[in-house]
């Protein structure tokens, strides 16, 4: 009975030992194995062995955040707009306030890093003195309500053009609001000789600079092209992406052709766009949006730049013929590298009435229009424009 509780005791010892040894040996090798782990936290990839546990197995996925800068950016680019007018009649207004002109192309219109227009026209509730003209059949004036300015933001809208034949119909007044009115939204414009010839807009690390021309009173002019290149180089030097616009050519169906000369409509001097758009481009311009034609023109590639030559009547209610090519137009979207320039493109067809602002047009009418006029006005451009809109280098 002693041996066999000696035993027991013994037993009892033995063991009691061995588990004291085996805890003591467990204990330490999780310690290591804890501050191994500390040490491939800190060290992230550093450590690189056989025993190392991968940075993905001991640090939640959303806890590490690298970002990532993007390596092209999207600038679109549309034509007129004149969402309505309360002059002479506050009947040529849309109903709804407006709100619903710009509704079906909205998200288009956003899906950018800059969006740019040309605003036809004053943006001023009541006031100003209405320009005179001298062939009244042939002349409009436009005066928007300050709230349209709304619906511009709405649809994320970065620049605006003022420069064209329009944005002086209420003389210095019509300018003073309107130009107020789109800077308390937020909105960059440029355009006007001397005051407003270029506008810069910076955005997600990237600076984007404008400029506008046109043949009319006021605005940086499209004859002038020392001024043209002087501006241009002073925002190619500040900027990473050169956007310019241009409001002149001949106007209706009969003129959608680019006939690379002069081009007169109605005795005016519409200036040169060819000449003119070559011209900025060789100054640095990397994106040029024509319109002014009222119809959609072709597109050029020069220098790996994007030439629009006319971008055509985008959202013109009540006063504008929007009769057959004059109510067909393209949503320009414009692919560039971090220098400006193109990567590639897409073309989004649009079609307004009278009744109703832009809306997606499923017989792709704008695109089967630039096709053909590209095709022939520039027919060793390197430029493609597929039936679906893609633009991109011919291969």
């Amino acid at each position: 009975m002693s041996q066999k509780k000696e035993l027991r005791k013994g037993f009892r010892l033995g063991s009691l030992f061995c588990f004291m040894v085996a805890t003591l040996l467990f204990t330490r090798c999780n310690a290591e194995e804890g501050n191994h782990d500390r040490v491939s936290m800190h060290m992230g990839t550093a450590l690189i062995s056989e025993d190392t546990v991968p940075v993905s197995d001991t640090i939640p996925a959303d806890t590490i955040k690298v970002k990532v800068e993007p390596s092209t950016y999207t600038i679109i680019g549309v034509g007129d707009m004149m969402l309505g007018t309360n002059y002479p009649s506050a009947s040529y207004l849309p109903p709804n306030g407006g709100k619903d002109m710009l509704a079906s192309v909205e998200d288009v219109l956003q899906a950018a890093d800059i969006t740019f227009g040309n605003l036809e026209g004053t943006i001023l509730d009541k006031g100003g003195k209405a320009k005179q003209c001298r062939n009244p059949s042939a002349c409009y004036v436009f005066r928007s309500p300050e709230s349209y300015v709304q619906h511009f933001v709405n649809a994320g809208f970065d620049f605006l053009s003022i420069a064209n034949n329009h944005s002086g119909d209420f003389g210095q007044a019509g300018r003073t609001t309107t130009k107020a009115v789109l800077k308390e939204a937020g909105i960059a414009y440029a355009g006007l000789a001397g005051t407003d010839e270029y506008a810069i807009v910076e955005k997600d690390g990237m600076t984007y600079g404008m400029c506008a021309f046109a043949p009319n009173w006021g605005t940086c002019s499209i004859h002038d092209l020392g001024k043209a290149k002087q501006i241009v180089r002073k925002l190619d030097e500040q900027c990473d992406v050169v956007i310019v616009s241009f409001h002149g050519g001949a106007e209706g169906s009969s003129h959608q052709h680019v006939p690379k000369k002069r081009e007169t409509y109605y005795g005016e001097n519409r200036g040169d766009v060819h000449q003119f758009s070559h011209t900025v481009i060789d100054a640095g311009a990397d994106i040029v949006f024509g319109h002014g034609p009222h119809v959609t023109r072709a597109m050029e590639l020069y220098n790996d730049r994007l030439i629009c030559y006319s971008l055509g009547n985008f959202c013109t209610y009540g006063r504008f013929n929007v009769r057959g090519v004059a109510g067909i137009a393209p949503i320009v979207a414009v692919e560039v590298d971090k220098e400006g320039a193109f990567v590639g493109g897409k073309v989004t067809p649009i079609y307004q009435q009278k009744s109703h602002g832009p809306k997606i047009d499923s017989q792709k009418r704008a695109i089967n229009t630039l096709i053909e006029l590209t095709n022939t006005d520039f027919p060793n451009t390197p430029l493609e424009i597929t039936k679906e809109g893609e633009l991109k280098r011919k291969e």
